[in-house]
Parts: structure tokens; C-alpha cells; sequence
């Protein structure tokens, strides 16, 4: 399947099927075997604002097309929380835009530069940003980019590698969350990788 037959399959989804799209438990990489269900939320506007760095707003994120996402979250129930390397959150997300355009627009002025733009500052419930380091993601049908970015939380040092993908006018998102500074493209992508199946199949009914 081509990337264009691909776009064209998202044209005409709404809301119900972007819900759809962010993964199961029994859909994860076998890697996050041991992770389980944390919580899953829509995502409109106006949530995406009040939970995005500071200064974040609605009435911009609707400019840019986008409409509203879906997702989904895990976290490990291995005892081992405090060890420093150990991946201990997953999810993926879906959001849906105007136009595939919209989805370029938003992975590179609003994802990578809001995160290198953020580097420092205080970004709420004690917790700050400390870097924000650019990885190059591979094995996407469409563009693809990805980062990794060290926040320090309540004296903790956590790693998050976030990985930004193009399905026609979805956004697929997948991280994984890590103890210390690490990254985790290869998971991350594995993760990436699964969730753009889960949305192609769901796009082509």
C-alpha cells in the first residue's frame, strides 16, 4: 500500500474511529508485556492547552487544524519503580487534523519547536525540563520525527522518547516513559510502528 492510498483512507474519519486507533493492552510490542492499563482520555483542545507547557493555547491549536485525539497509557507493574534505566510508562495517541498539511505543521512548529522553545523552564507538578534532544525515527510509511526529552520531577531525573508520525490527517504519537537519562527510540518506534497498523486498519474500515 502506498503512502497517498494510505492518506486517502483517512480523509473521510471522524472522532469515532480516532478513538479507536490509540492501542490495546493485547496490541503492545511484547516488550511492554508486563504493563497495564493507567488511563485513557479524550484530548480536545482545550485539554491539550491546559496540560501543554506553559502559555499553551486552544484557540492556537485549532488554527493549526487540529481537531481533537484519543489516548491511551500503561505503566509497569514490575516492583522495581526507583531503579534508574527502568521503562516504566507507555502509551500512543491519535489526533485528528483538517489535512495531512496540518499534521506536518504541527510535528515540527508546534511538537519539536514547543519542546526545544521550553528547555528549562518550569512545566507544573514540580517538574522541569531539562533537555530536549532530536532522534531520527525510521520504518514509517509516511515522515516521521521523533525526540527525546529529560525532565527532572520532584529531584528525579525521567527520560521520555516521543515518537511523531503521519497517516494522512492523523497524527499517530507514541513514548515511553524511563527512570534517568536514557533513550528509547528502538522502543519507542516498536511502539510507533504498532499503533500506525492499528491506525491504517482502522482508517480502511
Amino acid at each position: 500500500m502506498t503512502t497517498y492510498s494510505v492518506s486517502r483512507a483517512t480523509e473521510d474519519i471522524g472522532m469515532g474511529e480516532v478513538e479507536a486507533m490509540p492501542l490495546m493492552g493485547v496490541e503492545l510490542p511484547s516488550r511492554f508485556e508486563n504493563f497495564q492499563p493507567s488511563r485513557e482520555s479524550g484530548l480536545d483542545n482545550e485539554t491539550m492547552a491546559e496540560h501543554g507547557f506553559p502559555g499553551s493555547d486552544a484557540e492556537r491549536f485549532r488554527t493549526m487544524g487540529r481537531i481533537g485525539g484519543f489516548m491511551r497509557e500503561f505503566v509497569s507493574v514490575v516492583p522495581s519503580f526507583g531503579t534508574d534505566g527502568v521503562d516504566f510508562m507507555a502509551a500512543t495517541v491519535a489526533h485528528l487534523f483538517d489535512t495531512p498539511e496540518s499534521v506536518h505543521e504541527w510535528m515540527h512548529d508546534v511538537f519539536l519547536k514547543d519542546f526545544e522553545t521550553n528547555v528549562g523552564a518550569d512545566i507544573g507538578n514540580n517538574q522541569r525540563l531539562l533537555g530536549s534532544e532530536r532522534l531520527e525515527p525510521s520504518g514509517f510509511y509516511d515522515e516521521a520525527v521523533a525526540l527525546k526529552a529529560l525532565h527532572e520531577d520532584n529531584g528525579r531525573l525521567i527520560s521520555v522518547t516521543i515518537v511523531d508520525f503521519r497517516v494522512g490527517r492523523v497524527l499517530g504519537v507514541a513514548f515511553v516513559g524511563t527512570l534517568g537519562d536514557h533513550v528509547r527510540i528502538e522502543e519507542a518506534t516498536e511502539l510507533g510502528v504498532a499503533l500506525e497498523q492499528r491506525i491504517v486498519s482502522v482508517a480502511l474500515g
